[in-house]
Formats: C-alpha cells, structure tokens, sequence
C-alpha cells in the first residue's frame, strides 16, 4: 500500500480537523457575499482554495471557519462586519446540509463525523472584533463563536501583536479579565498572531487550554508569527493544542523577506497586502512571475510537525492551513484538498497511525472538550463579568 494510499485510509476513519479557514472574509471580498455568484458547492479552483468537492476530496471532517475582520474596521464597524461573517456561515450551512452541519461541542463534532458531514464551527479572529466588551464576547459565543485570536496584525489596547511594537508587554489587566471570560463561557483562548510575550501572559492566566489556530515552528522558521520552544514545551501543562500553518511565508525562512517584497509591491499598487480578490492576485502573479517564489511543499510543513511533536509531544499538536487567507501555498497542499499529501509525507517518515489520528481529529476535539469542561466547573462560581477597559487600565 502507497503512503498516499494509506492515508486516505486514516483520514478515512480520522478525518482532518483544520484550525483556520478565511472563506468566509473571501467571499465577502470577492461577491459580498452573493452565494449565487461564487457557489462552493461547484468547482471553485479558479477563485478559491475551498470548495465542498475539494473538502470531501481532502479528508476535512471539521472546519473551523473564521470570521475575521481586518484591523483597520475598528469599534462598531468591527463588531458588525464580524456579525456579518457569522451570518454568512449560517447562509453555507443552511445552503449545503447534506454536507455542513452547525457545530458546537466536541459531541457535535463526533456527531458530525459519524454522519459522514463536515462540523462546522467558527472562531473570531482578533479581539478587535469585540470592541473592548466583555459583553460583546458573549454574545458572539452564544452566536457559535468558539474561539477567539486575541490579535491579529496589529496590537489593540489590551493585547501585544506578534507584527506590531510591544504595547502593553503581553496582556494588560483587561486582556487577563478577557482570557477569563473565555474560559467561564467555554470559549478557546487562540494565540495564534499573538507577540510571545502574550502567549506567556495568556498560558499564566488561563484555567482552560489554548490553542494555536494556525501557527508553526519558530525554532524552524525564525518568523514573529511562530511559536517559540519554550511555549510550545509549556504545552502538555496546559493541555493546549498547537495547528501548523501552511503560509509559506511562516514555514520557509528563504520565504520571509521573498513575501516581505510581495507585499511591499501590494502597497505600492493601492493594494491590501492579504488582498486575494481578482484585481490582488494579479498583482501577485505579476510578482510573482517577475521574481519566482521559494516554493514550500508538504515535507517543509512536515519538518515543523516534526519538531512541534518533539518539542510539545503528540497529543498537543494540530493542523491549520489558512486556506483562503493567504495569496501562496506550498506545492502539494495548493487547496484543501491537499491534506492526504501531508499524511502521506508524515507516514513517510514513520509517524504512527495512533500519532496521525491524535494530529488530525483526537487532540482537536479534545482540547474542546476539555474547554468545556472547565466552563462547566467555573459557571456555579463566577458570575459574567462586566468589567470595562476603563475600570482595569485606566
């Protein structure tokens, strides 16, 4: 039996649960929203990595959907641009029931794998999205939010970016109070794009287990957006899981500065430098041609699952791909389709079917369990909080 062949057969029964897809903001880019004009239920390679036949063909058994929003929609505008990439989820999973299901326990998940569906849940990228109200954070949970990126690309008032200067040194009094409002409602703390000194604030604070919803190896690719080994090894204390990204700029050095010039030559056409409209990604591909890309593939994401696994251990370890929120992606995982290549590259290696199952399905659901239990403990002894940003920082 080939490897490829052998993972199908995992991935049959152990199905992949992703981190982090940015369909949702795609389709806002690209037809606001319009599902007519930009149907996933057809074939879709030519404007999107994500389609349903191209899902089923990957093995994706779980999916979470993120609902960001860029950091320059601030205050209100923020938090109503990120109600309306919840509602367009709703509009996929009402639209496709034969192969999306709402998902929001872990049970849902296994619920969903055995009917042979696709759990979908979601998870707001970067606390902006709730304008400095806890309120606003439980409202968005009791709408399906599961987890919430504390930042995104740039710092907010209670919370260090990974890409910005140091602000508050990681988390301020606020940002704390925020982490356990999350753990109280069930909701998972996701330090992806968080600065390091964030990830420590968080893993002190936190009762429940984080994740990383798309974050790879720093020791491996020396980029601010990864994980430093010492997080990482904080892990099995926490219960946490860390998803490996497939951004090529964040797994392959010779990638970094290559990307750093694409997206200054983005800005230098008017242009959002995570912009994958039609009008971005020719601009891209124009670069792109001009000055050819270091190319990623499956086996450099493997080289940081490899060390995520020695560094955190297996039960601590996930997938996140970051379909659709990234112009490039490495050769063999150009869409969602892709993940058996992963697996397949990883058998390759000897990593054990018991390894993979934990890596694809088992630690995800897991660590959301295990979230839902802590909720379940806290609820009978602390009331929602309704602290302001004003009261804990001045």
């Amino acid at each position: 039996m080939s490897d490829l062949t052998a993972a199908h057969a995992l991935l049959a029964d152990f199905p992949v649960v992703d981190g982090h897809n940015d369909l949702p903001w795609a389709l806002r880019e690209h037809v606001r929203y319009d599902l007519d004009r930009l149907d996933i239920g057809a074939d879709q390679r030519a404007h999107l990595h994500t389609d349903l036949a191209r899902m089923r063909a990957g093995r994706v058994g779980a999916q979470f959907w993120s609902v960001y929003v860029r950091t320059d929609l601030t205050g209100d505008s923020a938090v109503s641009a990120t109600l309306e990439q919840i509602d367009v989820v709703a509009q996929l999973l009402s639209r496709y029931p034969d192969d999306l299901v709402r998902t929001l326990t872990a049970d849902d998940m296994e619920t969903a794998r055995r009917d042979g569906r696709i759990a979908s849940l979601m998870g707001a990228e970067g606390g902006h999205s709730i304008n400095n109200s806890l309120a606003t954070l439980r409202a968005l949970h009791t709408l399906g939010v599961r987890y919430m990126t504390l930042t995104h690309n740039d710092n907010i008032a209670w919370a260090d970016s990974a890409t910005d200067s140091p602000g508050v040194g990681g988390l301020s009094a606020f940002g704390r109070e925020v982490v356990r409002e999350m753990n109280r409602v069930g909701m998972l703390v996701d330090l992806s794009h968080v600065a390091a000194t964030t990830m420590r604030a968080a893993l002190e604070t936190t009762e429940a287990p984080v994740i990383f919803s798309h974050s790879s190896a720093r020791a491996v690719c020396d980029h601010p957006r990864n994980i430093p080994d010492d997080v990482l090894a904080a892990l099995p204390a926490n219960g946490g899981v860390a998803m490996a990204t497939f951004v090529p700029k964040f797994i392959l050095p010779e990638a970094v500065s290559w990307t750093a010039r694409a997206d200054e030559n983005m800005r230098a056409h008017g242009l959002h430098h995570l912009d994958t409209t039609a009008e971005g990604m020719k601009v891209q591909r124009a670069f792109e041609a001009a000055h050819p890309r270091p190319m990623a593939t499956a086996a450099t994401v493997a080289d940081h699952l490899d060390h995520m696994r020695e560094v955190a251990g297996v039960d601590h370890i996930g997938i996140g791909g970051d379909y659709d929120g990234t112009a490039f992606t490495p050769a063999g995982l150009e869409d969602v389709s892709g993940y058996p290549n992963l697996i397949a590259e990883l058998l390759s290696r000897n990593w054990s079917t018991t390894d993979l199952a934990k890596l694809t399905w088992q630690n995800a659901v897991r660590v959301l369990r295990d979230a839902e239990s802590v909720a379940r403990d806290i609820q009978p002894r602390r009331t929602p909080s309704n602290a302001t940003l004003e009261q804990l920082d001045g």
